[in-house]
């Protein structure tokens, strides 16, 4: 199994190379050179199988023997052991053929403890194989960040810079990122949005001095050890719902394009979905390329889905690579358009893109009538991100049984969930108390150099 950049000029390389390297050398994203298919039997013999289980059979085959297969397992065992549900991703019913996929069991009540807590095994397994230290950086518009931290908090040869927008994550996001007393994880509030946070990254990883002398690597969905983990939920929910005896459809509520890449992935290999519907809060970018055909920012709206609050999509780059053919120089063109606001598909492309995936949007109002009809109807509560998915799949409902991503507890939005219902959900015991838990946080200005400044003088004090 080799893995190919999207812009078609790097090397390439094996999992484990494409895991610990993150972001190409030519600013692109690694794929699979070629997805496996499962059969339909081999799917079918994965009914009633535990999570765990499903998981290797979906991944094994990515690895190209990275790991062996006793001790992928165990990586696999230790990553969800930490999660407080048997089932790790539940579905609850919430209509005739409409079905909420619970993803927020995990440490940090987000669907990113999915694929961060087995990143973290698995860059750890391979730490310690080398005894080489390496840098992490990420981008967060909210949960990646505490997940991440979470996942690499405490390990001796790892050190973890979190850049989030500063006032533009809920205050339970926030102090997720601000209140681990690790010393090697660290949270960097920048003066600016997530789209500048992640340009930042991406401009880390393209200054090629920084990157090898701090030993640089990503976790963020534009690594893609991230999307192969979140592709075993979308086989694990629709195998609970007969498939692949019956096809399904799946919602999701998305900003960065990484969860619903992934579920592209789970249909190629096999997986019968008929529809993938992305669902976008107002910052519709994903959903006006859908329509229109254009691809233009028209800069980020704050919402009550802050998650979601993202005009500049990374993994949709993935998605372009292989509606342009996997043309590599076309999608090189089309990212140094973004440069000047964005780009029009082709007419091929966009044909390809629009037989692969259905849209919508939601705005504030829409949010907020969702989780208090969702609530008063079927009494689960809905965070905003899912609610937005919520609302787009009841426009979306067909014969196929509906599978609606519900990417992080309400809990972590409260304000968000008080206004709709007129009370306020509780944080799980085990996060209790962490209002009360001193932050540990460095404001930084929307600079790359300060941000680089500050991340070379903490590793050099380590």
């Amino acid at each position: 199994m080799r893995y190919i950049s999207t812009r078609g000029a790097a090397p390439e390389l094996s999992f484990g190379e494409a895991m610990m390297t993150g972001l190409a050398r030519d600013g692109g994203l690694y794929v699979p050179q070629v997805v496996p298919v499962m059969t339909h039997d081999q799917i079918a013999a994965l009914a009633g199988k535990s999570y765990e289980d499903i998981a290797f059979a979906v991944m094994q085959p990515y690895l190209g023997g990275f790991f062996g297969d006793d001790e992928f397992k165990g990586l696999i065992a230790k990553s969800y052991s930490g999660f407080n549900h048997a089932a790790r991703a539940p579905l609850v019913q919430l209509a005739p053929n409409h079905f909420l996929l619970e993803l927020f069991h995990g440490p940090t009540l987000a669907f990113k403890d999915f694929a961060m807590q087995l990143i973290g095994q698995m860059m750890q397994a391979a730490l310690d194989k080398t005894g080489e230290r390496i840098t992490i950086v990420g981008a967060t518009s909210g949960d990646t960040g505490s997940a991440a931290m979470e996942a690499f908090r405490g390990l001796a040869n790892v050190e973890v810079f979190i850049l989030y927008p500063h006032g533009r994550v809920s205050p339970v996001q926030r102090r997720q990122m601000t209140t681990p007393t690790e010393p090697n994880v660290h949270a960097l509030a920048i003066d600016g949005d997530f789209d500048d946070a992640q340009a930042h990254v991406k401009a880390m990883f393209n200054d090629f001095d920084f990157r090898d002398g701090v030993r640089l690597a990503g976790v963020n969905s534009i690594n893609w050890a991230r999307v192969l983990a979140q592709v075993v939920y979308y086989f694990s929910s629709a195998l609970s719902l007969g498939a692949p005896h019956r096809a399904v459809d799946f919602t999701v509520p998305t900003g960065n394009f990484g969860d619903i890449f992934a579920g592209s992935i789970a249909r190629k290999m096999g997986l019968p979905i008929n529809r993938l519907v992305i669902a976008t809060n107002q910052n519709d970018i994903l959903d006006r390329a859908l329509r229109t055909g254009t691809h233009y920012t028209n800069g980020v709206k704050p919402s009550i889905s802050p998650s979601m609050d993202i005009q500049v999509s990374s993994n949709f780059e993935r998605a372009l690579f292989d509606a342009y053919g996997r043309d590599g120089a076309a999608i090189s063109d089309l990212m140094a358009q973004m440069a000047t606001g964005g780009f029009t598909l082709s007419q091929g492309a966009f044909h390809t893109l629009r037989e692969s995936f259905a849209s919508g949007r939601c705005d504030e109002p829409e949010t907020l009538s969702t989780i208090a009809q969702t609530y008063a109807r079927t009494g689960e509560i809905l965070c905003p991100h899912s609610a937005v998915g919520v609302h787009v799949a009841q426009a979306h409902l067909g014969a196929a049984p509906m599978i609606t991503l519900a990417t992080a507890h309400p809990a972590k939005f409260p304000d968000a969930v008080e206004t709709a219902m007129g009370s306020r959900p509780a944080l799980p015991p085990h996060l209790a108390d962490l209002m009360e838990r001193p932050e540990r946080v460095t404001r930084l200005p929307n600079d790359l150099k300060a941000i680089q400044s500050l991340i070379r003088e903490r590793i050099a004090q380590r």
